[in-house]
């Protein structure tokens, strides 16, 4: 349960109609099995003590009688064993039968929950035999003189992590117009356990498995749905075992169906509870919920999730070639406004050669093509300064006139040495101010080309060099709409792939390609043997791991330690990363990312607008509000604690 995470299961016992005494066996066999795979949670289909599909026998005392006994006797079994089951029987209670859910944890029955929709249509006939549940919790005595408290408004809560909240629904709960889980989750149920007997017909699987990913979305919950299989009645019907975990809308387990597979998976609390605070909608409320205290030891959680490496990058081909189209609409229906809204038919766009401008600069073709704009209105501005090389300034030349703009080379040397002659600044001295020196006349000449043509500047830096303030302030820093403000950098690399898989021009793609394989560089500093000198992730590392950092502190407001124990996991253990990276370089460069977010925030605090694409963003005026003189020393210290 460390860092939020607990480990859960659905799973689907091989049952018999009517014989409650031989489903318990095979309840307790998956209980020992989920026990070995240390899961904390574990939930079993409706009815299951006794099979969905008993029909009329559900009326029998005999049937009625055992399947308590069988309930009374798994909850015993539970004990010492370090997990909260959840398992369905029919239950008698004042003149009713009632279809239930019961809650077991060491060797105790800590409550029931009824079903609250009772179908009664199609192939179901349970308003035949069950009566609907109430809400309100009563209390039950099941043997001797302890009572069981049984209602739908219960919600489970371990003692050693409190902000985890279980909530449960049987069924066609989920399938009706206002799902019980709703209010679970507005009284705090950030898990929700559904005990189901889902029968197949053709489709139906896909349907269900959108209303389970999409009540976990809604919700923002994690969502566990175990349903009968193999075993009951095929009188009418079949029942696949389709049991699957989903967090927030996405699919964590699905078991393969008409197979009894059981599945497991870690749901993450911590970031469930995190994006609920952010929801300024997810507006609680407690009601009449009673909440039922159980142990569970604290022990660390061992991830089998995939923890996705590029997460802003999608990992179907497919999906991805999708998203690379929206984000391009977006950017480039973001500049068409800014230069419809100030009759502007002039852009100014410094091209290096490198991926942020290419971008920029496709972008801006875009945006003039649905404008009905022609390209030469679009001025591609090259600036060769001390650290050009060949390669970048010979594809530059090429992407431009492959793309039809409007070229024109401004060799910035000789005013930089003049400047420097102006300040007292030694040209042999590669310091900073050599640096940004060169970066400023390049941002004061675009500026004042765009003056001269009526145009506007459209910027080229990309979110994760905002992120680490890799940019000169006031110069590749400003711009007058920042088209890839929101993108980062791991992303511009498909934007522009994506480009020129697409492009239908041989000349082009092989230009795009060539920028693609260049190293990411601000070429500032003389080249070496005219090959580039200076690579960015050299200096401030692997935009792959900023990325990451970037993604799991915005996005999921993680703490240090935490997205320290996922780098690793995601980097060091995962076959897909093959150990690119060890603890200790991830450790280096998160330590680097954090104090560079903390100390450049001042260079955010005045952006230029640019459209947000996704769902990270550090725009002053949109998703980031944060002081500019902020200390990062609790980030710090925390992680530094990592590899103590």
């Amino acid at each position: 349960m460390k860092d939020g995470f607990i480990k859960v299961a659905a799973v689907t016992p091989e049952i018999r109609v009517a014989d409650p005494i031989y489903n318990r066996k095979k309840i307790m066999e998956k209980i020992e099995e989920a026990e070995r795979q240390r899961a904390a949670v574990v939930v079993f289909p409706e009815l299951c003590i006794t099979g969905y599909s008993c029909g009329d026998l559900f009326f029998m005392d005999p049937l009625l009688e055992e399947a308590k006994q069988s309930l009374i006797q798994i909850a015993e079994d539970t004990a010492g064993k370090n997990m909260l089951v959840f398992v369905g029987l029919p239950l008698a209670y004042r003149g009713a039968i009632y279809n239930v859910a019961a809650a077991l944890s060491n060797g105790k029955i800590l409550g029931l929950v009824p079903k609250q929709i009772i179908p009664g249509y199609n192939e179901f006939y349970e308003t035949r035999h069950f009566a609907k549940g109430m809400g309100e919790p009563v209390e039950v005595i099941l043997e001797g003189k302890n009572s069981v408290p049984m209602g739908g408004h219960l919600l489970f809560v371990p003692d050693s992590l409190p902000e985890l909240k279980i909530g449960v629904e049987i069924c066609e709960d989920i399938w009706s117009p206002q799902p019980p889980s709703i209010s679970h989750a507005l009284a705090g149920a950030n898990v929700i356990v559904n005990l189901s007997a889902s029968n197949e017909v053709t489709g139906k699987d896909c349907y269900r498995k959108s209303l389970v990913e999409g009540q976990s979305a809604r919700l923002i919950c994690g969502y566990v749905f175990a349903s009968a299989g193999d075993g009951e009645s095929t009188q009418d019907v079949v029942y696949s075992a389709h049991n699957m975990i989903a967090e927030n809308g996405i699919m964590l387990a699905e078991a393969e169906r008409f197979r009894n597979q059981s599945v497991y998976a870690e749901l993450d609390i911590q970031r469930l509870n995190g994006q609920r605070r952010r929801m300024t909608t997810f507006q609680g409320s407690q009601g009449d919920y009673r909440e039922i205290p159980f142990h569970l030891k604290k022990e660390e959680t061992m991830l089998t999730r995939f923890v996705d490496p590029a997460p802003f990058v999608p990992g179907q081909e497919e999906e991805r070639r999708k998203r690379c189209e929206e984000i391009l609409s977006i950017q480039s229906m973001g500049l068409k406004k800014r230069l419809e809204h100030t009759n502007c038919r002039c852009a100014v766009v410094g091209i290096s050669g490198g991926l942020d401008s290419t971008l920029a600069l496709l972008v801006t073709v875009r945006a003039f093509d649905l404008l009905g704009l022609d390209r030469k209105g679009i001025l591609a501005v090259t600036m060769p300064g001390f650290g050009t090389t060949d390669r970048t300034y010979d594809n530059a030349l090429a992407l431009i006139r492959c793309l039809g703009a409007e070229l024109k080379e401004v060799d910035i040397r000789e005013a930089v040495r003049v400047h420097f002659h102006d300040i007292g600044q030694e040209e042999g001295n590669h310091d900073v101010t050599y640096e940004n020196g060169q970066a400023r006349e390049r941002t004061q000449i675009l500026m004042d080309i765009a003056n001269q043509h009526g145009g506007m500047v459209v910027g080229t830096g990309d979110m994760s060099e905002l992120a680490l303030g890799w940019a000169t302030y006031n110069g590749d820093h400003m711009s007058m709409y920042g088209v890839n403000a929101s993108v980062p950098k791991t992303l511009v690399r498909h934007l522009v792939r994506y480009y020129a898989d697409t492009c239908g021009n041989r000349e082009l793609t092989d230009t795009l390609f060539d920028i693609l394989d260049t190293p990411v560089s601000p070429e500032l500093l003389p080249p070496e043997d005219g090959k580039i000198s200076q690579k960015t992730e050299d200096l401030v590392g692997p935009y792959e791991l900023h990325d990451f950092f970037l993604y799991h502190m915005l996005r999921l407001g993680f703490g240090p330690e935490k997205i320290f124990r996922l780098a690793v996991y995601a980097f060091c253990d995962a076959d897909y990363a093959q150990a690119r990276y060890t603890p200790e370089i991830i450790l280096k460069w998160e330590k680097t990312f954090i104090r560079r977010f903390f100390s450049q925030q001042f260079k955010r605090s005045c952006l230029p607008d640019g459209p947000k694409v996704g769902t990270v963003a550090v725009s002053p005026r949109g998703d980031l509000r944060m002081p500019s003189d902020a200390s990062a020393d609790l980030w710090i210290a925390r992680l530094e604690a990592c590899l103590e």
